[in-house]
Order: C-alpha cells, then sequence, then structure tokens
C-alpha cells in the first residue's frame, strides 16, 4: 500500500510541477512583423544583396527583448530567402520599432522570376514566416506569419 501511495504522491507532484511552470510563462500576444522596403544593394551574376526594412509591432504591456529572428521570406508567392537574424533589438511596450536584416540569394532562388513577375511595378507582395528569438523566461520562441505589399527598389 505505501508504494501505491508513494507513487501516486509521486504523480501528484509532478502534475503541479507542470501546471506551475505552464504558469509562469508569460501569455503574451504574437507581434506583428511588415516588411517596409526591399532595397537591392548589390547584385553580379550568382548572388544578390538586399536591405530588408522590417516594422515590428509590439501589442503587449511589456517590453519584447529580441535576440534574433529565424525567417522565410516569401517574394510574389515564391521562395526568396531564408536564414537568420541575429542583431538584438527591443520592441518598447504597446510600441513598435523598425530593423534592418541583409538578405543575400542567388539568381536561381527566383530574383528572375521575381522581375519578370513585378513587370516595372514597386511594390512587392510577401509572405514572411518564422519565429523571434527572445530573451524571456519560459517563452524562448514566438511564431509568427505576416503577408502583406512592400516597396521594391535600389540603393545605389
Amino acid at each position: 500500500m505505501n508504494k501505491v501511495l508513494s507513487r501516486f504522491a509521486l504523480v501528484i507532484a509532478l502534475l503541479v510541477t507542470a501546471s506551475s511552470c505552464s504558469s509562469l510563462r508569460p501569455d503574451l500576444k504574437a507581434p506583428r512583423l511588415a516588411l517596409v522596403s526591399v532595397a537591392m544593394t548589390s547584385a553580379d551574376i550568382f548572388n544578390q544583396q538586399f536591405l530588408v526594412r522590417v516594422n515590428v509591432e509590439n501589442p503587449n504591456d511589456r517590453e519584447l527583448p529580441i535576440k534574433g529572428l529565424d525567417y522565410k521570406l516569401f517574394l510574389e508567392g515564391d521562395g526568396f530567402a531564408e536564414g537568420m537574424m541575429n542583431k538584438p533589438f527591443t520592441v518598447p511596450a504597446n510600441g513598435e520599432t523598425d530593423f534592418d536584416m541583409t538578405v543575400r540569394t542567388n539568381f536561381v532562388s527566383g530574383v528572375g522570376r521575381l522581375l519578370s513577375r513585378l513587370n516595372g511595378r514597386t511594390q512587392v507582395n510577401y509572405s514572411v514566416e518564422g519565429k523571434l528569438l527572445t530573451d524571456i523566461r519560459f517563452l524562448k520562441k514566438i511564431p509568427f506569419s505576416e503577408t502583406g505589399s512592400a516597396t521594391i527598389g535600389v540603393l545605389k
């Protein structure tokens, strides 16, 4: 009988511990990300480099300390770039901030298709998804998925 009580007590202790850990996890709304602009900064036949300006809006009443971003970027429906951005920044409570990230791609990855689809337009439809990497205890990754349109151009 003592073994049964001991096991029961252990199961209860584990359940209480698990539920208390989940209650420590902050209840945050996902921030909204929007591409502001995409600009080619350099190019040759094999590689292109783009400067992508991103706006992050924080709907929470606490600041968000961001360590980086794990992302997949689609332009005009085609996979354009994916990777990690490891430049920390903080989004103020109920506020927003912009940041720039450098994206490298190659002609084969869709730049040629993108240029033909744009046909002279300066607005590009995008979809971006991934995870914001945070410094928040018990909430190290915040998933996001956004769509919209942004200005595309060339920086000289």
